[in-house]
Formats: structure tokens, sequence, C-alpha cells
């Protein structure tokens, strides 16, 4: 019995499209048929576009009977995170403040895919501003839910992204990290999340950079390849983006033999919830199992100088953000705290904590001057309830990565006992996203996870 079509991967349909043996406007209904399933449980999106979903898709088909596609992305659907600018779709940042904003053009990652003659099928739900505290539930849009359990969250902040994905809406989802928002929700829902180096995928067109420059955009997928691929479409430099300047296109090449992994389990004292700690050191074991070098030791960073200074700049940007605007009770309760904290902090106390990750990213340096990879895992806590803040812990191990610029990659491992799933991560040196994908493509051949659905 042949697959249901939304069941595709995006390497699955770029050869079929091109083989014949499929058509862009049959795989999106099927896509958007599924939705209707899944979605009334879920809450996956702040916005759809189905009418320019199926419009594209029958551009998509007369090219392929032409013989003619774009390019990769040809007829492939897509979701879009609500803090990346989709041309005349909404832009809401998950935010009451923002329900009237259209973009007006798309932002950058958005236009190369776009003519590559990707199917985007709307804006996925985000924790309002994308600085939520583990979940995607807010007052403008609600709560999205995990399709492993609905009762429990996707992870924030590309939460609603991660769960299209894991169940059937669209093979790739692109979202945003600016603290582990791809990652940990790519843990949370069984799927690859990537995190590339800071400036890999030039950013020109976009909301305000409230985070600095720790916020990427990247994909999350069920397949190494389907990342792999998507990477490859929105990589590049442009001219406006000062940060992209000497990032080339790579590719996906066989991991070398002999690669040496630092294994960190923990960060100083902050817990770690037992099936994570298992899962995630069988996948060291699993790693050393195919031919890399894992040795496990403590964190070759400062962890408190980066406890100390990472609330300055999430605090700091929205109260930038939100210095003109009438925002009192219109937001979530998260955010006034957060707000008044920015508030309270001077010009020194910012530059203080830029100071501070250039530091980390110097010791970080010099680890990598020992070992290939650092290896952790990717969240430190299970998916909790879907309406609650999560436990400060949760997001021990993603932060640092942004503030150093390096790219890291969250890889599924063994799910814990009632099946919901886990994930490793595995940081490279600043620019060695290509090499990330190698070690998880090494992985995933040796550990296959993608046959795994979850029951909805």
């Amino acid at each position: 019995m042949s697959k249901p079509l939304w069941s595709y991967s995006a390497s699955e349909l770029h050869s079929a499209y091109r083989k014949g043996e499929l058509q862009p406007t049959a795989v999106l209904e099927e896509v958007l048929k599924r939705n209707e399933t899944v979605n009334p449980n879920l809450n996956l999106f702040a916005t759809m576009d189905v009418d320019g979903a199926r419009k594209a898709a029958a551009e998509s088909d007369k090219r392929f009977a032409q013989g003619q596609p774009l390019g990769d992305f040809d007829g492939i659907p897509v979701t879009i995170k609500d803090n990346i600018h989709v041309k005349d779709l909404r832009c809401a940042w998950g935010s009451n403040l923002f329900l009237d904003q259209i973009s007006p053009e798309d932002e950058l990652p958005v236009a190369r895919i776009r003519a590559q003659g990707a199917v985007i099928l709307g804006k996925t739900n985000v924790s309002e501003f994308t600085l939520g505290r583990g979940n995607v539930s807010t007052l403008a849009f609600g709560t999205t839910r995990n399709p492993w359990n609905p009762e429990l969250t996707s992870g924030a902040s590309t939460g609603g992204g991660a769960a299209a994905t894991a169940s059937g809406v669209a093979p790739i989802a692109f979202g945003t990290d600016g603290g582990g928002s791809i990652r940990r929700p790519a843990a949370h829902n069984g799927l690859v999340g990537l995190k590339p180096s800071t400036g890999r995928v030039a950013r020109i067109n976009g909301l305000p950079q409230i985070l600095h420059d720790f916020e990427i955009i990247g994909p999350i997928a069920r397949t190494v390849a389907d990342v792999a691929l998507a990477l490859s479409a929105v990589e590049g430099p442009h001219p406006h983006d000062r940060s992209s300047y000497g990032f080339t296109k790579g590719k996906l090449t066989p991991a070398r033999k002999g690669l040496k992994v630092l294994y960190v389990p923990q960060l100083a004292d902050m817990p770690v919830e037992e099936p994570i700690r298992i899962s995630c050191a069988k996948a060291a074991e699993n790693l050393a199992s195919i031919g890399f070098k894992v040795e496990t030791g403590a964190a070759p960073f400062d962890v408190a100088l980066f406890e100390k200074h990472w609330p300055a700049i999430g605090g700091s940007g929205l109260a930038w953000l939100l210095k003109d605007t009438d925002w009192e009770d219109k937001i979530g309760t998260a955010y006034p705290p957060m707000i008044e904290k920015g508030k309270s902090l001077s010009a020194i106390d910012y530059v203080d904590a830029l100071m501070a990750f250039r530091e980390i990213y110097a010791q970080l340096a010099v680890a990598f001057e020992t070992y290939d990879f650092i290896m952790t895992p990717s969240a430190g806590a299970m998916p909790w309830k879907a309406e609650e803040f999560g436990p400060p812990y949760h997001r021990a191990f993603t932060g640092f990565v942004n503030s150093a610029g390096l790219p890291g990659i969250s890889i599924p491992c063994d799910p814990a006992s009632d099946g919901m799933p886990i994930g490793f991560q595995v940081i490279a040196p600043f620019g060695g996203d290509w090499d990330l994908l190698s070690v998880a493509a090494a992985y995933e051949q040796e550990f296959p996870w993608a046959a795994r659905w979850p029951n909805i």
C-alpha cells in the first residue's frame, strides 16, 4: 500500500515531481486535508494562505509539465514562522499589538525559496515576540500543542512550525532560533532542527532584531536530507547584510571517521530530567559506535557568566521595541517583568553582556582546538503542559550557542518510555554548519527515526 502524499519528505517530492510520478497540486490538496484533520487539536497556524498555495502549486504543475522547474523547492509545501515576513500576509509576531501588520515584501530567505517555486501554506504560531518561556500560548492565537501528546507543549518559539512538520503538514518548516527556538521544538517533536552560524543565512527586509544578531533563520524537517535541501536554498551572502560575507554554499558530504566529540551531559548544577539523561547518554554511545571519539566532560565555558548576562538581551530588546507602544493589558503576563528588566539596564550593562558573550566565544574556540564537536542534550526538560511556562532549566543547553554565533543541530535519539521524542544537540565551530549535517546524516543512517509518526 502506497503511503499518503502528506507523509512524503521534501526530498522524495523533489524526485517524484521530476519523474512525473506526482503533481504539486495533488500533494498540496492532501496536505491541506491533513491540516483539516490535525489542526483542530494542535492549533498550528496564525495565518493560512490556501488560495496563494493553490495558485503556486498550479503554476508548479505547469512548469513540471514543460520540464522547467524553477529550482529544488518547486512544488514543495513549506510553512513560515509568524515572525518572518511573507509578502501580503499578516505578520503578527504572536501578539495582539501587531494583528494589523501586513508584510510589504518577503524577507530574503522567503524570497529565495519563493524564487525556486516553493508552495507557502501560511504563517505558523509563535510565542509572543518570539520570547516565550518554553511554550506557544498567546492571547492573540491561543495554544499550540504537541502532536505526540496534545496536552503538552510543542516547544518555543517555533512551536507551530515544528508541530506542523511532525504531524504531516508540510515537510519543512522555516523558523528562527534566537536562543534555542528551532532546536528545542525539534527535540520535542522528533525532528531535525538546524540553527545556522550567524550570517550563513543572510537577513534583510525582516522584523526588528531585538535579540542583537543572535536570532538566525533555519529549517526544521523530518530528515537530514530535507534540512540540507532547505539550508542550500536559503544560505548565502547578500550585500545588505554585512554579517553574511564569507559564506559560500556548502553540500552534504560523508562525516570523517575519528572526529572528536566532547559530550557535556549537564551544565553546572542545572537539572536534566531522567529520560533525557538516559537517551542522550545512549546517543553518545551510538556516536562512538559509528566511529566518533566521544569523551564526557564539563562545559568548556563559563556557564555562570552566560547566565548572568543572557537576560539582558531579550529584556532590552523588548523594552526598546515597545518603548512608544501602549502595551498595558495587551500582552502576555511573562512580558511586563521582562520590559521592566530591560528598562532598568544601562548601556554599560548591555555592553557588559556583549563582552561576556565574546569571552564565551573565545572559551569555546579554545575547546574546538581539541574537539571537533560538542554534544549536549537539546533541552533539559521533557515537554510539559501546553498552557504553562517551562522550568528554567529547559533552555539550559541552547542559548550559549546563539551568544557565540555558532551552529547547532538537534538530532532525534531514543524516545522516552511513553513515546515522547527526545533530541541531542551537536555544536560545531563557527561556519561548520555542513559538518553538523554530516554528523546528523551518519547518525540517521545507523539509527533511523523517520519511520515514527504521532498517532493523531
